[in-house]
Order: structure tokens, then sequence, then C-alpha cells
């Protein structure tokens, strides 16, 4: 059989699966089991359905299935020295693209590059027919669903089966710096949102126990610039230290069960007045907390919305508290109105992002 012949056999498995009309668990390399409410329902295995369909390096777009490996993306973008610059966690290369774009989990470089969904030019859903919606292209220019692709980003699977993706990537910067400060969470803040109002080629911040680390990446000539005018001291481990922080290795995140609250704030957004270690990414707008003594979920919110943002228990902990923040009813309205069109017999993920959804 040719290639595309098995993947029209792997499409009919997947059609039948959701033809029984029993919920189904869509699953990857399983890297991410942990991430949101419990999975439920039978296991629906992507990895089957998998391979890079399109890479047009002049074009700076990358099409591929779903089931296919962050480590067979970033082996083909190498080869071209470009990459994925939402920086999303690869787990050991085993994350799937379908699993990278249901999750919309982005790395140290988001604040300065944007999300998950910024990148998302174009994808294909099955929906609970069985059917397959296109949605977007393989262009920058074209916008036609354009905000639909970007819908799946961050669904966790609760729309459809997520078949394909187009991707724009970018390429690597020629030179990079990563720059360590001395200070406490009030002054990087306010070093971080004085350093984005300026042409610096920021690229990522994290500030934990009174450390503030940032990296400088582009032209060599803005790095070192850069580098001249900020200070600093140099960390030579640089590129593992936002390789930990990417894929969440670092020591901070350390005790994977133990609960790890993620806060969406303003990146001007004073600091949190909660007890336990913090870890500030993405210029101020990422906010880690591991908490410390009895401090609920109710107060942890409570002190994200008091600065203008939300909450989620990202890791470990409870979930019976409900692992997202709770959503207004206006907009949990439209969340119910989505799934009703998209997956109206609740099929897929059944419950992963909130109840009855």
């Amino acid at each position: 059989m040719s290639e595309q012949q098995d993947m029209n056999a792997v499409l009919n498995t997947f059609r039948q699966r959701i033809a029984q009309g029993k919920p189904l668990q869509i699953r990857g390399g399983g890297t991410k089991d942990w991430y949101g409410q419990a999975p439920s329902g039978e296991v629906l295995d992507t990895r089957a359905y998998s391979g890079i369909i399109d890479y047009e390096p002049t074009e700076l777009v990358i099409t591929a299935r779903c089931g296919t490996t962050l480590a067979e993306i970033d082996a083909a973008l190498e080869k071209n020295n470009q990459m994925l610059a939402f920086e999303p966690p690869r787990f050991d290369g085993a994350a799937t693209v379908g699993g990278m774009v249901a999750a919309g989990l982005s790395g140290p470089a988001r604040g300065w590059a944007g999300a998950v969904r910024d990148f998302v030019l174009g994808a294909v859903l099955m929906d609970a027919q069985g059917e397959e919606l296109h949605f977007g292209g393989q262009v920058m220019k074209n916008v036609a669903g354009y905000d639909v692709s970007r819908l799946l980003a961050g669904s966790l699977g609760t729309l459809g089966l997520i078949l394909q993706v187009s991707l724009k990537v970018l390429p690597k910067p020629f030179a990079s710096s990563t720059r360590v400060f001395e200070i406490n969470q009030e002054g990087a803040l306010r070093l971080l949102n004085q350093w984005g109002g300026q042409p610096l080629p920021l690229a990522a911040s994290a500030w934990s126990n009174n450390v503030l680390t940032i990296r400088l990446a582009g032209a060599q000539a803005a790095v070192d610039a850069a580098v001249k005018k900020l200070g600093g001291s140099e960390l030579s481990n640089g590129d593992d230290f936002w390789r930990d922080l990417r894929e969440q290795t670092h020591a901070y995140f350390a005790n994977p069960d133990a609960p790890l609250w993620r806060l969406s704030v303003p990146s001007v957004a004073p600091p949190v007045d909660l007890p336990g270690a913090q870890l500030v990414e993405w210029g101020g707008a990422q906010r880690w907390l591991r908490p410390q003594g009895l401090v609920d979920a109710v107060a942890i919110r409570a002190a994200a919305l008091a600065v203008g943002g939300s909450a989620s228990l990202h890791r470990g902990g409870d979930k019976a508290i409900g692992v997202f923040h709770p959503l207004q009813p206006a907009v949990e309205k439209i969340h119910r109105n989505l799934k009703a069109q998209f997956d109206p017999a609740g099929i897929f993920n059944p419950g992963r992002m909130y109840a009855g959804l």
C-alpha cells in the first residue's frame, strides 16, 4: 500500500470509532495526560496518522499530520536553520503536533514571539460526523477560516479530532546572550516593563529567588548593543537554562505531584501577594506559584482576579476544585454553543476543560 492509502485507512479507522458514539480520549504521545481535568473515554491513539505533508522553507510554512512528533518537526526545521518560535515543550520529543495545538502550551519566548495560536495558519478537523473540515490555509496571507484554526489552539481536543495543521516557522536568530541580574521581584517587573517599551532584542525572561534572567536574541550587532546597554553577567549555559524552563525540568518544577498554579496577569501587575515560591515569565505576564501552607483555590484565584488576571491549577493538586479559572456566564455560554456546534454528542475529550463540555 502507498502512504496515502495507509493514511486513508487510518482515517477510516478514526471514522469508525467516532461513529460508535462513545466518548473518546484523543491521545498522541500521552505527554500531557496530566494537563486539564482527568481524561475520560476510550483512547483514540493518533500516532498512526503522522508525517510531514508539506514543508516550504522559503515560505516559512510547515504542514504535518496530528500524530507527527515534535522531534520529527525539529529535525526537518534544523536542516534549514528554522524553528517553532513559540517554543512548545517537547517532552523528550514524544509530544505530537496535534497535542501541541490542542494543549496550546508555549515556552519562554511566548511573551515576545507569540503563542501557539499566533502561528497556526490552517487546520483540518474531523467532526462528530466523521467529516473533514478545512480551516485557513498554508500561506500567511490566507485568512479564510483563520479564527477557527486559532480556536483549536488550547481547546484540549474538545471540539473535534485535529487531523493536520499548517504552522508558520521562523529563522533561528544569528546570535543570543543570556544575562543574569540580582534583583527582587518588584524591581524585576519594573525593569521588564521598562525594557519592553524599548527596541531591544528581548526573547525570554524568568525571575525566581531574586534572580532575573533574560535572553537577548537576534542580529549579532543588536545583541552586542543590548548587552552593552543592559549589563548583567553572562550565563554560560543559557541554552540549557531555557530548555529546562521550557520542558519544566528546571529545579523550580521539581515534585510534579505538588500543586503548581499558573497565574496569567497583565505584565504591569504588581507582585501577587501569596505565600509560596514564585517564578515569573513572559515579561511579568505569567507567574508560577508553588503554594505554601493552607492556601486554597479561592484565595489564589481572588488574588489573580484582583490584578486583572486569572489562575489555573497547571499540575498536581486536587482537580476537583476545577483546573481552569471559572468562566463568566457570557463566556461559558460561548463555550457551550461552540461545543454544541462542533460536538453535539459530546464524543471528544468530554469534561477535559470544564464539566459538561
